[in-house]
């Protein structure tokens, strides 16, 4: 494991040993991958863990090396968020039968306290010049935010394991359903996906996200009220805070925080797609921004520093090559940069829109794809045909001598 390319102060190095948090690991496979926080080494032969780790939050990532397949390839990435006390030891073993690091009890981790010095050699200095921009994207997320979203079984993976949601092994489970035996020749490619089992994630595996509402709209809305709540989603985000976050809006943002780690961190696609869905919200609740200001200000902070994270086209599709994110914070800057809004607000939001434009080369001006005009293809010959109904339209229509 590579050490930090910063020297450091031989005494603060020692007070910092003592002083911090350790994660000590055995058993990691060699050639895996681990990391902590926003780095990431290969494990060596030596590697035990790391040391030196500062108290609060922290996600330890790791891709085990394959034993088949091409060199150096490892497996999906697993992570864990941790929640480390000043001098607190945490212990892992990895669990080979399982492909998964496995926490100790605290007991035993303690036991360890009286041999951190001959470990020394084997456990990785943590990289404290990466510390900063760790703290700006996880500052709003509190022990108590982390226990809460984290999965009940402590460790998050890109690919959990699925399971079937009802037992097929019997040619009678499958006549239960009313569906065909497994040598049965399939038929078409409906009848094929048919025939495949129903899957679900495996039960305390996953990331216990806010869910959003069903609705967007209040019960017995008319419809002018349905448009006008699809348009400005702020009744849908205050029901979400009020069920999740009940009298603290702030709170909100660890959950924005920690699904944004997932998906950049932990390569978990359902992070992404949460930080989305939360974002959609924000982005599109004019009225709720008006009442809660420091909430918006905050929100701003927290995506500057999110940003700060990805290259200038991560966010364009590969397909359509649209870019939601652009989209998004259009609607947001409509209603943030214009008078209605707090002054302070307004004024960090012009900042912030001004500095997106420069280092994304994103244009904020331009309308909106879907407030766009709609374009038909006519079909070939379309003008004669006009010309000629409009013809006989005059003819028809023209005043008969008397």
């Amino acid at each position: 494991m590579a050490s930090s390319s910063t020297e450091m102060d031989p005494d603060l190095a020692r007070q910092l040993f003592f002083e911090g948090a350790t994660i000590v690991i055995f058993g990691l496979p060699e050639g895996s991958e681990f990391g902590i926080d926003s780095n990431s080494w290969q494990v060596g032969p030596r590697f035990k863990g790391v040391k030196m780790v500062p108290p609060g939050i922290h996600f330890i990532h790791y891709s085990v090396k394959r034993l088949v397949g091409a060199s150096g390839e490892t497996g999906p990435r697993s992570g864990m968020f941790l929640y480390l006390e000043q001098k607190e030891i945490c212990l892992f073993r990895w669990d080979s039968k399982e492909e998964e690091m496995v926490a100790a009890f605290q007991e035993e981790a303690e036991n360890l306290r009286e041999q951190l010095t001959s470990l020394d050699r084997s456990l990785g200095p943590y990289p404290y010049e990466s510390l900063r921009s760790w703290v700006s994207l996880t500052n709003h997320i509190s022990k108590e935010a982390m226990l809460r979203l984290q999965p009940a079984c402590g460790t998050i993976c890109s690919f959990p394991e699925v399971l079937p949601m009802e037992e097929m092994t019997h040619t009678a489970d499958r006549a239960k359903h009313n569906l065909p035996r497994y040598d049965t020749v399939c038929q078409n490619y409906k009848e094929g996906m048919s025939r495949l089992p129903q899957m679900k994630q495996k039960e305390g595996t996953e990331i216990r996200f806010s869910q959003l509402p069903e609705k967007m709209y209040p019960k017995n809305a008319s419809a002018a009220e349905i448009t006008q709540h699809s348009m400005d989603l702020s009744y849908a985000l205050g029901q979400l805070l009020e069920i999740n976050y009940p009298g603290n809006p702030l709170a909100f943002l660890a959950e924005l925080q920690f699904s944004f780690v997932c998906f950049l961190l932990g390569n978990v696609y359902e992070g992404f797609e949460q930080w989305k869905n939360l974002l959609n919200l924000l982005c599109r609740a004019e009225t709720f921004s008006l009442q809660h200001p420091d909430l918006y200000s905050e929100v701003i902070s927290v995506l500057y520093h999110q940003l700060a994270q990805v290259p200038t086209d991560f966010f364009i599709d590969i397909v359509s090559q649209n870019n939601f994110l652009t989209s998004t914070l259009q609607v947001l800057f409509s209603f943030l940069c214009s008078a209605p809004t707090n002054k302070d607000l307004r004024k960090k939001a012009l900042r912030f829109r001004t500095h997106l434009t420069k280092r994304f080369q994103w244009d904020f001006e331009e309308d909106p794809q879907d407030c766009a005009p709609l374009v038909v293809q006519l079909p070939e010959g379309w003008e004669k045909a006009i010309n000629t109904d409009q013809s006989a339209h005059i003819e028809s229509n023209a005043e008969i001598p008397s």
